[in-house]
């Protein structure tokens, strides 16, 4: 087992070296210049986000989209994902990530753009999509379509599975005492009830679940800041400074170096938010929107929950925690969320507590969506109930797991993954400024898509 650490922890390395830096963060920042900044509508998006298309076509509405997207990516990447990233790369960690946020809003946008731009409609009137129909239908290259779909099958068991049970189940552990496989069985039985429903039955667990659990542990976050208000400006100017900086040991930190803190920063705002990774499109081509603009800007505000509030709020309180109680062990992820929220009398624990287990769970039903919608381009409806079956299994699994192991797995599936998507959007982009230039630089956002733009 030690020796497969090794060596998976070395194909993590490699993936997320500079190159995978370079691609990930110059997609984002090219789409941004390129879209003319969609941040700047981030608060109409937000309002578009809760509106209804009724008359559109599509299997869930556009925040039934928006919920399950977020259900995904809210999870373990936020509080356990954020404090790997600021154990192993220092506080500077945490502003890469949430640059990659900022700028992965675009990207986020894209993705839901030729979502909705591509998808196909079946006979029984249900909708397909996702970066496997741009990379077939816009790019003529069914192929690399056929990759990403094999690498979202297997990514789908690190991010959106054993990942997530593996949290639940340790947590549960440590602070009630409880088994761990007792909890993961406990954990399989609930997914299986839920999943067996389809997507509307996920968005509908996943509308009601998402947007209680971000209001939970956002109050439960900015009452930590305000506990440790008088380190707050201490902890702002570190964690700027350390992202550009390389860092001695000591000082309560462990010696980092930039390209620490930018690979980890930025592998974890990839985990968390999962901008350029191509799975929340697949959701988000469900919706029912009348043109692909409108579904792109509601798509843009995950990433904006996610990571630019989330994610930056979890930073904050780790980075201010270790400062006003140094004899915090910051140098393993799990153990520093822990022992941060802990510092906060009667409340603290049950926080972190409520935030993952609500987090983790949900992401595991929203990317069972993602897999399974995957596995039926790949083999069509038939293997389904088969993959459903090794789904259930690998939450049980996950939950008896080591964390370093399934970490660094995670992190390999998701660049393999990310690859042909990042290739689509780029190869792709101009459609995406046509449809904006139409929809959103017009002023005609709130027209239905003429039938032969689709």
């Amino acid at each position: 087992m030690e020796q497969l650490q090794h060596i998976t922890e070395a194909v993590s390395s490699f993936l997320w070296g500079w190159p995978m830096i370079i691609l990930l963060l110059g997609t984002h920042l090219f789409l941004t210049i390129r879209l003319r900044f969609p941040q700047r509508k981030i608060f109409t998006a937000i309002r578009l986000s809760i509106q209804k298309d009724h008359d559109s076509e599509g299997d869930v509405s556009q925040f039934g989209a928006l919920a399950t997207s977020l259900a995904a990516t809210i999870g373990t990447g936020n509080i356990i994902g954020v404090a790997t990233a600021v154990a192993f790369g220092g506080p500077g960690a945490v502003l890469w990530c949430w640059i990659t946020g900022v700028l992965g809003i675009s990207t986020k946008y894209a993705e839901g753009l030729l979502a909705i731009k591509y998808r196909v409609k079946t006979e029984n009137g249900q909708m397909l999509g996702g970066p496997m129909y741009a990379l077939e239908r816009g790019l003529k290259m069914k192929w690399l379509g056929i990759l990403f779909c094999v690498f979202t099958a297997i990514a789908a068991f690190g991010i959106g599975n054993t990942v997530q049970a593996n949290s639940i189940t340790m947590l549960v552990n440590e602070t009630l005492g409880i088994s761990v496989h007792i909890t993961g069985v406990i954990i399989a039985l609930a997914v299986a009830l839920v999943i067996l429903f389809g997507v509307k039955g996920i968005a509908k667990v996943c509308t009601a679940l998402v947007p209680f659990m971000a209001v939970f542990y956002i109050l439960g976050c900015i009452y930590i800041l305000i506990i440790n208000a008088p380190y707050l400006k201490e902890s702002l100017h570190l964690i700027v400074s350390s992202a550009f900086t390389s860092r001695a040991a000591g000082g309560g930190f462990i010696g980092t170096t930039v390209m620490m803190a930018a690979r980890f920063g930025i592998a974890r705002g990839l985990f968390s938010n999962e901008s350029g990774l191509g799975s929340a499109p697949i959701v988000a081509a469900a919706a029912q929107t009348r043109n692909p603009v409108r579904q792109a800007l509601v798509s843009s505000t995950g990433t904006f929950w996610d990571t630019v509030v989330i994610c930056a709020l979890t930073g904050l309180v780790l980075v201010s925690s270790i400062i006003a109680y140094p004899d915090i062990d910051y140098t393993h992820g799990g153990a520093l969320t822990k022992a941060a929220f802990s510092k906060i009398p009667m409340i603290g624990t049950t926080i972190l507590t409520v935030g993952i287990f609500t987090f983790a769970f949900s992401t595991i039903l929203g990317w069972s969506y993602y897999a399974e919608k995957a596995v039926e381009y790949l083999g069509g409806k038939r293997w389904i109930k088969f993959y459903r079956i090794i789904w259930i299994i690998a939450i049980y699994l996950g939950s008896v797991m080591n964390l370093t192991l399934v970490w660094n797995i995670a992190d390999s599936m998701n660049a393999l993954m990310a690859i042909p998507n990042l290739l689509s959007l780029l190869l792709l982009s101009g459609i995406a400024v046509k449809e904006t230039r139409k929809y959103l630089w017009e002023g005609r956002l709130d027209e239905n898509a003429d039938p032969e733009d689709l």
